[in-house]
């Protein structure tokens, strides 16, 4: 590197520190341009996740349906009769059994799928990739309705392939029998948002250099010794990152459940979601949004918790592989 070229880094690097000698707001004040262009972007979550956030912390301590004017104060009351019920627990651990039983699946298939596209010798990558992908841009409720004709035990195709193979002998039920509802909308989900872990998956792939792999080539190991070896130890930050999005993203399933089943049959496949939304807008009850936000705000809660011992494991994680490093 040349003189004039290290005298240019360094005054570039003086460029982007703060000014010195500046209090906190003279230095905001010189970068105002970059919070104009995050203004827009703050409004919209004030608006639409923090006001409704804190809004149910109020609402959770009215009894109050949501309409009108009386809004009778009722303190931890919603919260006593929440944990009373038996279908909130219900709903409650079938949403972590959801969760228990897709993330995993989808993390797994995920990440054998990427291995595969990454492959630069691969034909037509690009359009296995996108061919993933294209479910994660659908909309939910148009998946959702389209499955249910799809698993419909009258002429659905599923039925129809099942029963010229001769795996079953009677058209199976799927949306419609408690048994089979919520492994068939766990199923819908894993292929829906199959796309987005493949992508995280070939993002964090792209870290892993080439040399390495053609180092090991000419070693004479095999694909499976290089993944082995190489592939997974160097991803290992990005799968703790992956495990984290994709548990608590695997929580949002409203959409799917409501279009395919409504929560149904006999409440089987209702989780925290559908339970809160029949309480606040309840069709053929009378709504209880000071209810309803209670136990959103239970549910809320946990899920905030597991994000943090997440996050405290990922940090674990992370401590741990630098301590090996330096050692």
């Amino acid at each position: 590197m040349s003189i004039g070229t290290a005298d240019r880094a360094q005054s570039l690097v003086r460029a982007g520190s703060p000014p010195s000698g500046k209090s906190l707001w003279q230095r905001m004040w010189s970068v105002r341009w970059c919070y104009l262009f995050m203004l827009p972007s703050l409004i919209l979550t004030v608006a639409f996740t923090l006001y409704p956030t804190v809004m149910s912390w109020y609402f959770s301590l009215l009894d109050w349906s949501g309409f009108g004017s009386d809004r009778d104060w009722a303190g931890f009351a919603n919260y006593r009769e929440v944990v009373r019920d038996d279908l909130f627990w219900n709903a409650y651990v079938r949403s972590f059994l959801f969760t228990l039983a897709g993330a995993p699946i989808k993390i797994g298939l995920a990440l054998v799928v990427a291995l595969v596209l990454n492959d630069a010798s691969l034909r037509f990558r690009s359009f296995y990739r996108t061919l993933f992908f294209l479910p994660v841009v659908t909309s939910s409720a148009i998946i959702g309705i389209v499955m249910t004709f799809i698993f419909s035990p009258l002429d659905g195709p599923v039925n129809m392939v099942l029963l010229q193979l001769g795996f079953i002998d009677i058209p199976v039920d799927f949306l419609g029998d408690p048994d089979t509802a919520l492994w068939t909308v766990v199923a819908v989900y894993i292929w829906k948002w199959f796309g987005v872990t493949m992508i995280y998956w070939l993002a964090a792939l792209q870290v892993v250099p080439r040399e390495l792999y053609e180092a090991a080539r000419i070693d004479g190991a095999n694909r499976w010794n290089m993944h082995r070896s190489i592939t997974l130890p160097l991803i290992v930050p990005f799968a703790l990152v992956i495990v984290l999005i994709t548990v608590v993203s695997a929580l949002n399933i409203f959409g799917l459940v409501q279009t395919m089943t409504g929560g149904g049959p006999f409440f089987a496949t209702e989780v925290m979601e559908l339970y809160i939304y029949r309480n606040a807008f309840g069709a053929g009850e009378v709504p209880r949004l000071g209810y309803a936000s209670a136990a959103a705000v239970f549910f809320g809660i946990t899920v905030f918790a597991v994000s943090l011992l997440q996050g405290w494991g990922l940090k674990k994680a992370n401590t741990a592989r630098a301590q090996m490093k330096t050692q």
